[in-house]
């Protein structure tokens, strides 16, 4: 993710209307009733959303992930964001689905689109060359052979962000008592900053003063906080290892341009 639009995360950080809610003290509990899903369901296995635990990997394909359902279960990670609020979010967002479609703009570009179109030139690419587009490894492959490489950059730049997002979450589930804004923060320090200019560096930590609390964000992923610790565990260990199975992969020659 490049350099953004210099007026949109300034600008959004100085909102009074980003300011977080008043919400629970650090590792609280969610109450009752809290989130709209289904008795016993969270968001992250809401049968309004795929889920990264269910995306099919290939094994015996060098570990090969379909392309179809990989780019469904992003969705939710798209709507993580929503939940989240800040307007730094918004930008990490808007870096993303940028790379869910397949257009011809740059990476600056991109970056001040986002999630969404990140998903959607992975998403024009399977639709331009289905049968070289099964897994996302032979997309890659296939599109750097035909002399293109729109899709292949949106993937490297969709993967920077799920890392985060993953880094991210896995910090808070480890720490209880952590409030979500020195989880973002530290894992922007690990991961999207080294590929951020000096602005949007500056942007992000501005913006990660309007997480919302802890006890706002788990609320709104269920009622149950047992429930929801095991949907998320299971939806963010399926994440971890997609990630990293595409970050090996693009260290590859065959990933290259």
């Amino acid at each position: 993710m490049a350099s953004s639009s210099p007026n949109t995360p300034a600008a959004a950080a100085s909102s009074p209307s980003a300011t977080a809610p008043t919400a629970p003290a650090p590792g609280a509990i969610p109450s009752p009733g809290s989130a709209a899903f289904p008795v016993g369901k969270t968001y992250f296995d809401n049968d309004d959303k795929k889920s990264f635990a269910d995306v099919p990997i290939e094994r015996d394909n060098n570990n090969g992930i379909p392309t179809t359902p990989f780019l469904d279960a992003a969705e939710s990670v798209v709507g993580l964001f929503d939940l989240l609020g800040s307007s730094a979010f918004k930008m990490v967002k808007s870096d993303m689905t940028g790379n869910i479609k397949v257009t011809t703009h740059c990476v600056s570009a991109v970056a001040a689109r986002g999630l969404t179109q990140l998903e959607q030139k992975l998403r024009d690419r399977h639709l331009e060359a289905p049968n070289d587009s099964n897994t996302l490894q032979e997309l890659v492959i296939n599109e750097i052979k035909a002399k293109k490489h729109t899709a292949s950059e949106g993937l490297i730049w969709l993967i920077r962000g799920f890392d985060f997002t993953a880094m991210a979450l896995r910090r808070n589930i480890t720490n209880p008592q952590e409030e979500l804004a020195p989880s973002f923060s530290g894992a922007y320090e690990d991961s999207l900053k080294q590929h951020h200019n000096w602005f949007v560096q500056k942007a992000f930590k501005v913006a990660m003063g309007y997480t919302p609390s802890r006890g706002v964000f788990y609320a709104k992923l269920g009622d149950n906080p047992d429930t929801i610790a095991e949907a998320q565990n299971k939806w963010l260990g399926a994440l971890e290892e997609q990630v990293k199975i595409i970050q090996e992969f693009q260290k590859t020659p065959a990933a290259k341009w």
